[in-house]
């Protein structure tokens, strides 16, 4: 998967990542990776989860990778973050 249909979940409202997502499978995107870390993976759900029901009937829902991710902070002490990768696919 190219760098390109991967869509970040952050802090934005969930109609702005709907809207990427939607613009990349529209211009003939096959898949789209939802990547999220933290609080962001509840939003990465809604945004998968909307995007399956409202708006492309036909996505479907492919390999859903989780993880944790060790981020040192500006302390200098590290912390684990717990990581979603969605899977969108058409067809």
């Amino acid at each position: 998967m190219s760098e390109e249909n991967v869509v970040y979940i952050g802090n934005k409202p969930v109609m702005n990542y709907i809207l990427a997502v939607v613009t990349q499978m529209n211009s003939g995107a096959p898949q789209v990776m939802l990547k999220a870390r933290g609080r962001a993976i509840s939003r990465a759900v809604d945004v998968a989860e909307i995007v399956r029901n409202k708006f492309i009937t036909d996505v479907g829902i492919g390999t859903i990778d989780i993880s944790t991710e060790e981020l040192e902070s500006r302390e200098g002490s590290n912390s684990n973050v717990s990581a979603i990768e969605i899977q969108l696919c058409k067809g």
